[in-house]
């Protein structure tokens, strides 16, 4: 690709996003793309912790193939509103966009690990990378802060310093209340570091929570050359996604936004319970599969999920998370759960799209709070025995365990204290785990017997027929 393919002129930048991945690109990117006001929101795309992506598209232009991978076969997009792809390393580019009377919308895919935040949902000045941040921060001028947040809380300051006026921080990871996580993250940042910003903060920026929902799974390098196949030309970054997409947004935009509308997008009052029904029965099902899905010897989600025993294990879940969703949002609109749940198998069953287990097991810990826990504490409270979420649970306990006698690395901030648990004597070691995800619930005896009962049922083995 070069510059010359695109057909217009680039968008000026009016979105800064945090965390440039294949999920931004086959999601945000692509509803911006498709916005009916697309040529005035081009996105200023930060990479994380590495800069390869940056670099990858910059030499592109920001241009990248989205690739719709369904049952009938491949369609592929040309997407061009990221117009300019920068390493998360260069604060002072970021800085300066965050600081331009322009730029209206901040969006973040950091992962459900990176907002440094305590049980509690506060921010954890013991967090290794909010100490060092805040160390950065306070350096002053020559600080360099290596956190989306320590990074995103330096740019707010230099609009603060600029006078530039209000912005929208929207939140794009899987998490509940996700505004509210990156509002108690930033806010929480900025306290501790300037009260004075931290207030300024509270008044002029807003904080959206949205459920966002298409599957996107590491691009191959098969995936490159499918492009070149059907395409005729090069791509060194294209994304293969789903044709499925969702996003639903709750919030306020007070220096206004593309009309995301024109692409599908629904903005609701209460995203809660649209949450809920994603959370929990999208992305807890994928958790579930994972790492019993692995512990069976498979793959990927649609291997898993053709495994009677770790279809039957995703149903049980279901039903509890069924059993504790409104049937309805608080707009009176009908969530059609029943529905939603039919149609989750057939995008799971769509083996065209390799969605690799281990890609999803990464950071359980802080994933498994969320889609775990809510529902077996609200089974236990009901006075049933949530078999179901403890099967989940149960899971990546067996999981963990095995990794750990194995010898291999588990991909988790809480890497170090999983080891620590496995190293316990059986019991002792579920409590720990469990207490790791929810401590009241690892005070539960009942809890923690069936979780140990079901964990011991869940055994690394060949996969089943």
């Amino acid at each position: 690709m070069s510059r010359t393919v695109r057909p217009v002129p680039k968008a000026p930048v009016r979105i800064v996003h945090l965390g440039l991945g294949a999920f931004h690109r086959s999601h945000q990117a692509w509803y911006t793309q498709h916005a009916g006001d697309a040529p005035d929101w081009g996105i200023a795309a930060f990479t994380g912790r590495r800069p390869d992506a940056a670099a990858s598209l910059s030499g592109q232009d920001g241009l990248y193939t989205v690739v719709e991978r369904g049952d009938e076969g491949d369609t592929f997009e040309v997407v061009g509103s990221i117009v300019e792809a920068v390493d998360g390393a260069d604060i002072g580019r970021l800085a300066g966009l965050i600081a331009a009377p322009g730029t209206a919308v901040v969006t973040l895919t950091i992962t459900e690990a990176a907002y440094g935040l305590r049980a509690d949902g506060r921010l954890d000045p013991k967090d290794p990378g909010v100490a060092d941040d805040l160390q950065q921060l306070k350096a002053g001028p020559d600080g360099m802060p290596t956190t989306p947040v320590g990074r995103l809380v330096n740019a707010l300051a230099a609009r603060q310093a600029a006078g530039a006026g209000p912005l929208a921080v929207v939140c794009c990871d899987n998490l509940s209340h996700n505004g509210t996580v990156a509002r108690n993250a930033v806010v929480g940042m900025a306290e501790a570091w300037d009260p004075r910003l931290a207030a300024w903060i509270d008044a002029n920026v807003s904080f959206v929570s949205t459920s966002v929902d298409r599957i996107t799974p590491r691009t191959t390098d098969a995936d490159v050359e499918a492009v070149t196949a059907a395409c005729g030309y090069r791509d060194n970054s294209p994304v293969v996604a789903e044709p499925f997409r969702n996003w639903v947004l709750s919030g306020d935009f007070p220096a206004g936004r593309p009309r995301w509308e024109d692409a599908g997008a629904v903005f609701v009052d209460d995203i809660e319970p649209y949450e809920n029904r994603k959370l929990w029965l999208l992305n807890g099902a994928h958790s579930l599969l994972a790492y019993l899905g692995q512990l069976r010897g498979h793959t990927t989600v649609a291997e898993a999920l053709a495994d009677p025993a770790c279809l039957a294990a995703v149903e049980r879940f279901w039903d509890e998370a069924e059993a504790n969703l409104s049937g309805a949002a608080a707009d009176g609109a009908d969530l059609q759960i029943p529905a939603y749940r039919v149609q989750l198998l057939a995008r799971f069953r769509n083996a065209r799209i390799a969605h690799h287990l281990t890609q999803i097991a990464m950071d359980g810990s802080t994933k498994l709070r969320m889609r775990a826990v809510p529902v077996l504490a609200a089974e236990r409270e009901a006075g049933r025995t949530g078999e179901g979420a403890a099967g989940m649970i149960a899971a990546w306990v067996a999981f963990c365990g095995a990794a750990t006698q194995e010898g291999q690395a588990i991909q988790d901030p809480l890497a170090g204290d999983i080891a620590a648990a496995c190293a316990l004597p059986g019991p002792d070691r579920v409590r720990a785990l469990v207490a790791l995800l929810n401590e009241p619930l690892s005070q539960d005896g009942g809890t923690v017997e069936l979780v140990a009962t079901l964990a011991a049922g869940f055994v690394r083995q060949e996969a089943q027929a």
